[in-house]
């Protein structure tokens, strides 16, 4: 496994950035697929979804762990591969501003964070729209002179409206459809004529920064605005108009759920309650195509029965564990509910391993052997209330911030003499507490 490790190249770039993202404890927005270790059950269900969604199907799923249990890892490991499957892509964090229902702006500024970070293949770290609309209108253009048909009679550009017309035909059925389509159109004229003014209007108004129906109606003639009510419906015209134009649909991340439990207004509370009920429903009941939403957040965000999703009946008794039990050892992987446990010893092992070697490739080799790799993770392990407290997050910083002494030192130090030293401290509620029955270094295996 370390032979094939060491064959891998990852970009200077994405290097870079991937050590200084876990180095400070943050999710890496790219590269998270080459520090991946485990959760080969979690990750299988996610590929089926998106094996349904690509069929015109639609998903819901809930990440629940706790801080730095690896829900946001998994989402940005999820969403490269959405990715390069063909998906697009949106995510975006909640926030006391951003939420999903709002009287004053929160769900609007949720929609605009998406569309804002809306990704494709070709446009990987966000800002695609225009890139998607531009590509799907050069496709049409070059299809239709592949049939012979020659660019400057009028029945080239007839065809090509034929086209375009037949897509937002299609979509005419669905809440706010119709303004869409008729952005979709004034994006196509404007494309044509290369008025950028225009296509820079529609591409507003796609992103939700129209702020009156008045301004939108100057503007491009268009009735309607994407604002705090309706932008979940938008998103379910944009994940059916994704698979329209060539893409296999829209997945959706929604992080940072915490935040929804944490509002202390018990009515705004449950208005956002509401809109996961309905996305919820949407996904299941057939009325969302092309669409998977995926929420990530605490076990208190679902389970607290006072301001938790299980303090909202009709999402407590839709989630709730059955008799079976809802975690991944249980076999709950089908469900719309994925708890994240904490990683095996072995698998933490084999992570420390893989840092190792990208340290390695982005500083410089740091002389670290597999028996004191074994002992540090034993002495994190250890520690009192470890087993069930202790997250990645916590023990690849504090790994990494090792290694980086030990680069510094130039090789005078070993590992064990920075956690064994007298001048070594942790906080007080991190004194070291040995149990040895909790964890045995002998035997991980890799």
């Amino acid at each position: 496994m370390q032979e094939k490790e060491r064959t891998v190249k990852i970009p200077k770039r994405i290097l870079t950035s991937l050590l200084a993202s876990m180095a400070a404890g943050v999710v890496p927005r790219s590269g998270a697929k080459y520090i991946a270790i485990g959760r080969t059950g979690e990750i299988s269900a996610l590929c089926r979804d998106l094996d349904a969604v690509a069929n015109g199907g639609a998903a819901t799923r809930f990440l629940i762990g706790k801080y730095g249990s690896g829900k946001s890892f998994l989402i940005q490991l999820m969403r490269g591969y959405a990715l390069d499957r063909g998906f697009l892509c949106a995510d975006a964090d909640l926030s006391p501003e951003r939420r999903l229902s709002s009287s004053n702006g929160g769900g609007l500024a949720t929609y605009r964070e998406l569309m804002k970070n809306l990704s494709s293949k070709a446009s990987p770290d966000g800002g695609a729209l225009a890139q998607i609309l531009s590509k799907w209108l050069s496709d049409i253009q070059y299809e239709v002179a592949q049939t012979g048909i020659s660019p400057d009679s009028a029945d080239f550009e007839k065809e090509i409206s034929k086209r375009i017309y037949s897509v937002l035909r299609e979509m005419e059925t669905g809440i706010g459809a119709f303004d869409f389509a008729r952005v979709i159109d004034t994006y196509y004229r404007a494309w044509r004529a290369e008025d950028e003014r225009l296509q820079s209007d529609c591409l507003r108004w796609l992103r939700g920064e129209f702020g009156t129906k008045t301004e939108a109606r100057a503007s491009l003639s268009v009735s309607g605005i994407i604002d705090d009510e309706n932008w979940y419906d938008y998103i379910k015209l944009t994940a059916v108009f994704a698979q329209k134009i060539g893409y296999e649909g829209l997945v959706v991340f929604i992080d940072e759920c915490v935040n929804l439990y944490k509002i202390p207004n018990r009515v705004s509370r449950e208005n956002n309650y509401e809109k996961i009920l309905s996305v919820f429903n949407d996904t299941l009941q057939g009325k969302a195509m092309g669409l998977e939403m995926i929420f990530a957040g605490t076990p208190q965000f679902l389970e607290d029965p006072r301001r938790g999703l299980f303090s909202y009946e009709a999402l407590r008794s839709r989630l709730v564990d059955t008799m079976f039990g809802g975690n991944a050892a249980c076999g709950g992987l089908l469900g719309p509910v994925m708890r994240l446990s904490r990683l095996s010893d072995d698998e933490l092992l084999a992570l420390m391993v893989r840092v190792t070697g990208l340290f390695a490739e982005g500083y410089g080799a740091v002389d670290v052997t597999m028996e004191e790799m074994r002992d540090f993770l034993y002495y994190m392990l250890s520690r009192t209330g470890a087993q069930t407290l202790i997250t990645p997050r916590e023990i690849i910083r504090s790994y990494m911030t090792a290694l980086g002494i030990l680069l510094q030192d130039g090789g005078g130090k070993r590992l064990p003499d920075l956690y064994q030293s007298k001048d070594f401290q942790l906080p007080p509620e991190q004194d070291p507490g040995k149990n040895p029955d909790d964890f045995d270094p002998e035997t991980i295996e890799i």
